[in-house]
């Protein structure tokens, strides 16, 4: 009797399960998250070389507006068909809302991005913008939108700045970090983190909102980049400068702008910004051959202690709840 019992549990679990691999409504959510996972990991690999290959030029021939130029106004071009197309025209309000999402993630935010990298490592700047970045997220979701974390957020959200924290005050390799440029990489945290709630609510599509953001960027950059004659380009390499045009042109200016808005897309700004803290991990690693940044067991265990967050932080808003319940 207890055998048949359990054999028509069984049987009613896998039923169960059948059905929901059937249901498309179900089926259609885990591809739309996988999906999103997809594009936050690629955006993640980009954004970890972004660090590194910016600070190496920042620090050596290149200047942070000579970086802004290349990445927004070959992307500029690249993606002028999009904003160009006869039959998908954008309207005024379009154009706007371009304006105020390249006030955010555009120009000022590459810029200041640029000025805490000449004066702090790779692997440390990598670890403090896109790790904030979910958790000013966070905070003002809850705050001004009224948008419910659940208590395993809120317990990711301070596991990452645990791990900031310690990454801050003990490495890398003890060197102090310059207030200044600690102020301007929390600043582009904070222009990340409102952008991502904004695009949610946006009715542009990833591909609009990065051409408009390359767009803006360009038409803001141009005229002061050519009047104060900032350009330093003709002090670098030849091999330095193509470097710099394939990735901070095509793959910044474009590719990682439309990435990351499918994973805002997919996933919601915080799952989506969430995964981007795991860029620290991937930058040191990356900085190890090419700076020559060497991570200690301090770096290593803080980021661990990050990642810990990410985890937590990541987690859709159902399932935070019912962890809280």
């Amino acid at each position: 009797m207890a055998a048949r019992k359990t054999a028509e549990i069984v049987t009613a679990e896998i039923v169960t399960a059948d059905a929901g691999l059937l249901d498309p409504g179900i089926r259609g959510r885990r591809m739309r998250r996988l999906s999103g996972l997809a594009w936050a990991s690629l955006s993640v690999l980009i954004f970890s070389g972004w660090f590194v290959v910016t600070r190496f030029s920042v620090t050596r021939d290149l200047s942070a507006w000579d970086v802004a130029m290349l990445r927004f106004g070959i992307g500029a071009v690249l993606l002028s068909p999009v904003l160009l197309a006869g039959r998908n025209r954008l309207p005024g309000r379009a154009w706007r809302e371009g304006l105020l999402f390249m006030l955010l993630w555009g120009a000022p935010f590459v810029l200041l991005i640029a000025f805490g990298l000449q004066r702090t490592s790779a692997a440390r700047a990598a670890a403090i913008a896109p790790t904030l970045m979910p958790v000013w997220a966070g905070i003002l979701g809850a705050v001004l939108l009224r948008q419910r974390q659940g208590m395993i957020r809120w317990g990711g959200y301070a596991a990452i700045l645990a791990g900031l924290c310690w990454l801050i005050v003990a490495g890398p390799n003890g060197a102090a970090l310059d207030p200044a440029g600690l102020m301007a990489l929390v600043a582009a945290a904070a222009l990340w983190a409102i952008y991502t709630l904004l695009f949610r609510r946006s009715t542009l599509t990833p591909l609009q909102s990065a051409a408009l953001i390359c767009f803006w960027s360009a038409a803001l950059l141009l005229p002061i980049y050519l009047l104060f004659g900032l350009s330093r380009l003709s002090l670098a390499a030849p091999g330095e400068i193509a470097i710099q045009v394939v990735y901070q042109g095509v793959l910044m200016g474009g590719v990682s702008i439309v990435a990351f808005n499918r994973a805002i897309a997919a996933l919601g700004p915080a799952a989506a910004s969430a995964v981007i803290a795991l860029v620290p991990a991937m930058a040191a690693v990356l900085a190890y051959p090419v700076l020559g940044e060497t991570p200690t067991w301090s770096d290593a265990l803080a980021t661990a202690v990050i990642v810990a967050g990410v985890l937590l932080a990541s987690r859709s808003s159902s399932t935070a709840q019912r962890g809280a319940a």
